[in-house]
């Protein structure tokens, strides 16, 4: 599994890629794992301001539905439109292109929160 040095990480399993006061949000390897093959999306929180730890949307997979949670307070810029033609893009590519939303940071001491890459290994027991 991958776990990239310079993203946070949730114990919800979401990554987060910190740019300045914006930020990328996915979720990571071992979450697309262990829901396997993901064939839907779905964020309307686009313009929104979602407080941590609030739902901003669902992934599908195959077998079950599993609920997006917010890892800081922040208001959704945007969706990567690339997932509603290529959802699988969250399988093959998690850090990459499979990016969920761009967000806004409200909050940005709710950085220090997140957990760090061996933080995270340590979690998923890896």
């Amino acid at each position: 599994m991958n776990f990239p040095s310079e993203l946070k990480y949730t114990k919800d399993h979401e990554w987060v890629k910190i740019e300045g006061n914006e930020a990328y949000i996915g979720i990571t390897d071992f979450a697309q794992r262990e829901l396997g093959d993901i064939v839907y999306i779905d964020i309307n929180t686009v313009g929104d301001e979602v407080s941590k730890d609030d739902v901003f949307g669902t992934v599908e997979a195959v077998k079950t539905v599993s609920d997006l949670f917010m890892p800081l307070t922040a208001t959704v810029l945007e969706t990567n439109a690339e997932l509603n033609d290529n959802p699988e893009l969250v399988n093959s590519d998690p850090y990459g292109k499979g990016w969920m939303v761009k967000v806004s940071i409200s909050d940005a001491a709710q950085v220090d929160g997140l957990l760090d890459a061996d933080a995270y290994k340590a979690l998923v027991g890896a």
